[in-house]
């Protein structure tokens, strides 16, 4: 759900000729949708260079919007929403926006303590007596802030909900069998579960689901009337975009991926359009189309530091990279950055606005899988036009640091097949390995024999494992298109010399997660 990458692209300056001339978002209150459309070739070539990325990274569509001083300046769709079709991506067409939804929660606590109702500083159990970690300290010191700033200690442990039929309150009960890799407030780890524990604290203090509430306490004041938060939503929605994965070099599309479970931290769809009035907001601090959303207190407070993140980041056009309350606080060539990612199946996302200079952007991408650094780069490229700065070669970065990624991976890779035992096989017939294991935070699975290999399959999903040497099987990453766990799985016996164990490795920043045979 939220990648972020350092990547941008080459820009050339003149953006604003072309645009100069659109209306007011939020001083007028003008919907962008009143826009005319932009011309077909920019001065600065800008539409030439969007859709070279487009091709460049094989990615079938994109929609960017952007805005100053109160203006929509950018408001346009690239490439296509239906690839197979051809059906063109619009500024109204929805795409799922992943993690960036995580900051809509924190708009929905934030209104709770302008209303006193909640206090971030009070402990969660005041509000939540549920509320339990394995950590006892941590549970009785985790304060409403720390639900949403990634300092729970826990790494994130996503096989928990990605793919399941987990509901938000089964994640909730199963925080206290979750190991954590650090200590409480030792150090930030971004973290999926705490946003939808959030989730649930709105609806405790609201009474109603955090769907309802979201929609009628932002996206009605906001007029994001055609946002919604789950893919049930999108195919009856009209103009909307279909997710597509790269894998193995080729594009292809891929079913929706639900995961209204996890609804709070990432179930949100929208459009460029829309999303436009959510920063105008943010960037307002707190206020759109003369209506208060939330104080500008607690909006100031999402956009200030509260976790640190890297203290020095390689690009020197940079700052230190911290985390406010669901959103990323850094400087952009030295000015004020405030900005958030999100990553779904077949979709990612970036919203980023430099409060200072009332400037805002939303990119919006129907692809995902090994690089999709798209979003981030075209956020810079515009920034660098609206800034009028000399432009930097953020796409070439964006290439260097793919590069590294695939090198290191394969780096990993060759390491693994280093240890590699030849000539080894099972301690025992394959069917001997089958049967149901349970762990009580991760629910149970499922091993099947499966003709010269082994499966796990839970929930409908089989992920298949090849023998590695003895009583270790592999599971490929190349197969699993997306699930959260990749690795070795390593079967253990009792002294009776019967497998009555197994260690998955569902999170890699803890050892392996040991499920016990029924």
């Amino acid at each position: 759900m939220s990648p972020h990458s350092r990547r941008v692209a080459i820009l050339s300056a003149g953006l604003l000729v072309a645009v100069a001339n659109l209306p007011v978002l939020a001083q007028s209150g003008a919907r962008a949708s009143t826009a005319p459309p932009l011309a077909a070739t920019n001065p600065n070539g800008f539409d030439q260079w969007a859709e070279g990325m487009l091709k460049e990274w094989n990615i079938p569509g994109m929609a960017v919007g952007a805005i100053k001083g109160g203006k929509v300046v950018l408001l346009k769709g690239y490439g296509y929403r239906n690839l197979e079709d051809k059906q063109p991506v619009t500024p109204q067409t929805l795409m799922a926006i992943g993690s960036n939804s995580k900051s809509f929660t924190v708009v929905l606590l934030s209104q709770l303590v302008d209303e006193g109702k909640l206090d971030w500083d009070k402990p969660v159990t005041d509000y939540l007596p549920d509320f339990q970690l394995k950590d006892e300290y941590a549970t009785k010191n985790f304060r409403v802030k720390d639900l949403v700033t990634h300092i729970s200690g826990l790494p994130r442990h996503d096989a928990l909900w990605y793919g399941r039929s987990n509901t938000r309150k089964d994640v909730f009960q199963h925080l206290k069998y979750l190991d954590p890799s650090t200590s409480f407030r030792g150090r930030w780890q971004y973290n999926n579960l705490m946003f939808i524990t959030a989730g649930l604290l709105v609806e405790q203090l609201r009474g109603q689901p955090w769907d309802q509430v979201v929609r009628e306490r932002i996206f009605k004041p906001l007029e994001m009337a055609r946002t919604n938060t789950s893919t049930n939503d999108m195919p009856g929605s009209g103009d909307f975009s279909y997710p597509y994965l790269l894998s193995g070099g080729k594009i292809g599309r891929v079913p929706f991926r639900n995961i209204d479970n996890a609804g709070p931290a990432g179930s949100i769809n929208s459009s460029i359009e829309e999303m436009l009035h959510y920063v105008q907001m943010h960037i307002n601090m707190g206020e759109w189309n003369g209506k208060r959303i939330l104080s500008a207190k607690n909006d100031l407070k999402m956009q200030s530091p509260q976790s640190i993140v890297t203290e020095r980041m390689e690009d020197p056009e940079l700052g230190p990279e911290t985390y406010g309350m669901a959103t990323w606080v850094s400087s952009y060539r030295g000015h004020k950055w405030v900005q958030h990612g999100g990553g779904i199946d077949g979709f990612i996302s970036q919203m980023a606005w430099l409060p200072n200079d009332s400037i805002g952007v939303v990119v919006l991408t129907n692809m995902s899988g090994p690089a999709n650094p798209v979003p981030n780069v075209v956020v810079k490229r515009v920034f660098d036009d609206l800034l009028g700065l000399p432009p930097v070669d953020w796409n070439a970065r964006a290439k260097r640091d793919a590069d590294r990624a695939k090198n290191a991976a394969d780096s990993t890779t060759r390491a693994l097949q280093s240890k590699r035992v030849a000539g080894t096989s099972p301690s025992h017939p394959l069917s001997d390995y089958a049967g149901k294991y349970s762990h009580p935070g991760y629910g149970t699975f499922e091993v099947q024999s499966k003709d010269d290999g082994l499966a796990f399959v839970y929930e409908g999903t089989s992920w298949p494992m090849t023998h590695w040497h003895y009583d270790v099987f592999y599971l490929d990453p190349a197969q699993l298109k997306g699930a959260p766990v990749t690795g070795l799985v390593q079967f253990l016996t009792n002294t009776d010399g019967k497998i009555d164990r197994v260690a998955i490795p569902f999170e890699p920043a803890i050892a392996p997660i040991v499920l016990t045979r029924k």
